[in-house]
């Protein structure tokens, strides 16, 4: 999927959808003077340019249909860039950008863009190293995760992670036929002030409790 190919392949046994969800993303922390030019084409042509390339078969049919959604899983790091993964940051901003303009050409139709920006994120793989944190610590998962809000998320509206759940649920609306008034929108979830998301929440919760234990 993050190559042309994989793009083609899906087209080929799916020539037309009528609900596109964009989902398809990388990440990794590392330190911006470390950045190689290929690391910015890799995650460039990863995160955006797969939705870019789906995005440009499958709208033009929905347009047609007079019928559509195309989703993109931004992060709230589109909003506050990480410092710890500007690439990363980068490639969420762009899809921000790219939904909105999508989602210009769409006018009058009812076809819909749309951008859904999840904060932190409760995944199978962040409540387990949640949990193997617990066990090291000697404590439970509840109190680490009121650790981390009080310490490192003191402006969060929610104070918990969100629930994979909860995120499919705004996804499913916008993709729904409930949601045709709402079109180039940037959705943000969780009542975060931005920085991290789901992805890589496991290496910022790790490096932010280290730092506040220590």
């Amino acid at each position: 999927m993050a190559k042309a190919e994989g793009a083609r392949e899906v087209i080929g046994r799916y020539p037309e959808v009528e609900i596109l969800v964009n989902n398809l993303g990388i990440f990794e922390p590392k330190a911006f003077e470390q950045i190689p030019d290929e690391d910015w084409f890799r995650f460039f042509e990863t995160n955006v340019v797969s939705g870019v390339r789906l995005s440009r078969h499958y709208l033009p049919s929905m347009k047609q249909r007079n019928w559509g959604r195309i989703v993109f899983i931004s992060s709230e790091s589109a909003l506050q860039i990480p410092a710890e993964m500007i690439h990363y940051g980068m490639t969420k901003t762009a899809q921000l950008a790219i939904s909105r303009g999508l989602a210009e050409t769409t006018m009058g139709t009812n076809v819909t863009v749309n951008c859904v920006l999840p904060g932190p994120t409760a995944s199978e793989g962040v409540d387990t190293f949640l949990s193997q944190m617990a066990a090291e610590r000697k404590t439970d998962r509840s109190t680490l995760e009121r650790e981390f809000f009080r310490s490192v998320r003191p402006t969060s509206l929610l104070q918990r992670f969100e629930t994979t759940e909860e995120i499919a649920s705004v996804v499913a609306f916008v993709c729904s036929p409930r949601s045709s008034a709402i079109n180039g929108a940037a959705l943000t979830g969780g009542g975060w002030p931005g920085e991290g998301d789901s992805v890589g929440i496991s290496d910022l919760v790790h490096d932010r409790l280290l730092n506040v234990s220590s």
